[in-house]
């Protein structure tokens, strides 16, 4: 009996190897399975969209690259019956989409201007560059002046001030930059692309910092500061957009000497800057509410005063945790530059809709296609924001989930 036991009996004395997950769900059929077909009503709604892509999809390839009009050195082809989009329209239009009014012999100032932002915002963006802080003072303080010069020019009171600088220094550096200072381009004649990515641009990089003191105001123990800040935040944003454009563009001049009243450019800048501003203070509001307690305690129990606490410990993880906040309102801001249009600015969406009454290329595919080739220009750089934040969203993030 016992040999029986004995040699009936099984030890195991080392772990096995663990079972792979079936076949049915691992790899491409897995990922199918749980995203796809997860359940009944994911299954309805998978078939019933792929049933709405292959409906769609054969007529607009059709319209937007078989039956399209590439070349034509007017509208009348895109007019024939059956024909789709006429991409020779945004060919022949896309230096005013792009350019506006700009003189078309300076337009290398303008490609100079969006050379030189684009690398530094390349440079800041990208997780792995060095030297960041060198770039954030040239982006911001640099950039700025080198962009205005560029764009705008030097007037008549900027080249004598320098001439006089010259002559007192006695630099001939500076007398030869007074001498051949580059020509005044009034903002009534910018206008298209360049113009809507400077208005979007000044409003996400003002509008970050100064919603972030905005927030910090918010909760500030100085009744004072704390008071101003709430009314600044409740009232600029229980107006719409439209409201502050106008009142930036009527009634901002007449807070000012009539010879200081700020350019007609300006005013927008500022109105969409601030009304971008109180939307984050209160994204960023959010973010510090998120913020565990024990780390404000964690950090005065090491002695940290209130500021080195907020810039070390607090701000960054509530800065990480609405980072989906902050690009949405991004996003949100990006689209809503074409708002400007109402006050007169010549952004591109303008452009688009002001060249359609060109009587040359008239037509209902060829303002169409205008309109398309605008939606994909915001499509491209709002889905562009929306990818590098869920990016930087997993980067910040792996050191909680690990």
């Amino acid at each position: 009996m016992t040999d029986a036991i004995s040699t009936g009996a099984f030890v195991r004395r080392a772990f096995s190897e663990p079972l792979p997950p079936p076949p049915s769900e691992r790899g491409a059929l897995g990922w199918v399975r749980a995203n796809l077909f997860g359940g009944p009503l994911s299954a309805a709604l998978t078939i019933l969209s792929v049933a709405l892509l292959v409906w769609m999809t054969p007529g607009l390839v059709r319209w937007l690259l078989i039956d399209a009009v590439w070349s034509a050195p007017d509208g009348d082809a895109c007019r024939q019956a059956g024909t789709g989009a006429c991409w020779a329209y945004v060919r022949a239009k896309l230096l005013f989409f792009t350019y506006g009014s700009y003189p078309r012999d300076m337009l290398w100032r303008v490609d100079l201007t969006l050379l030189i932002g684009a690398a530094l915002a390349v440079w800041l963006l990208w997780p792995d560059a060095k030297r960041k802080g060198l770039g954030l003072v040239l982006f911001l303080v640099v950039y700025p002046y080198v962009g205005v010069m560029l764009l705008h020019g030097m007037g008549d009171v900027t080249r004598g001030l320098l001439a006089s600088v010259a002559r007192l220094t006695g630099s001939q550096s500076l007398a030869d930059m007074a001498a051949n200072a580059l020509p005044v381009v009034g903002t009534h004649l910018w206008g298209g692309i360049f113009v809507s990515l400077l208005v979007a641009t000044v409003g996400i990089v003002v509008s970050l910092p100064l919603g972030v003191a905005l927030a910090l105001g918010r909760q500030s123990k100085a009744p004072v500061v704390r008071f101003f800040c709430i009314v600044l935040i409740e009232v600029v944003r229980g107006v719409p957009l439209i409201t502050v454009l106008f009142m930036a563009n009527t009634m901002l001049p007449l807070f000012v000497p009539a010879n200081w009243t700020p350019d007609r450019l300006l005013r927008p800048l500022i109105g969409v800057a601030l009304f971008a501003s109180v939307y984050m203070a209160e994204v960023v509001r959010g973010g510090l509410a998120a913020v565990p307690r024990g780390q404000y305690e964690g950090a005065m129990a090491l002695g940290l005063s209130h500021w080195r606490m907020m810039r070390l410990i607090v701000l960054p993880q509530a800065l990480t945790v609405v980072i989906p906040g902050i690009v949405n309102s991004f996003i949100a801001l990006f689209k809503d530059t074409t708002l400007v249009a109402i006050v007169g600015i010549f952004d591109f969406l303008r452009a688009v809709d002001t060249q359609r009454l060109d009587p040359t290329w008239t037509g209902p595919t060829i303002s169409t296609t205008g309109y398309v080739f605008a939606a994909a220009f915001y499509f491209v750089f709002c889905f562009g924001m929306s990818r590098y934040s869920l990016m930087m969203e997993r980067r910040l993030s792996y050191g909680r989930k690990h």
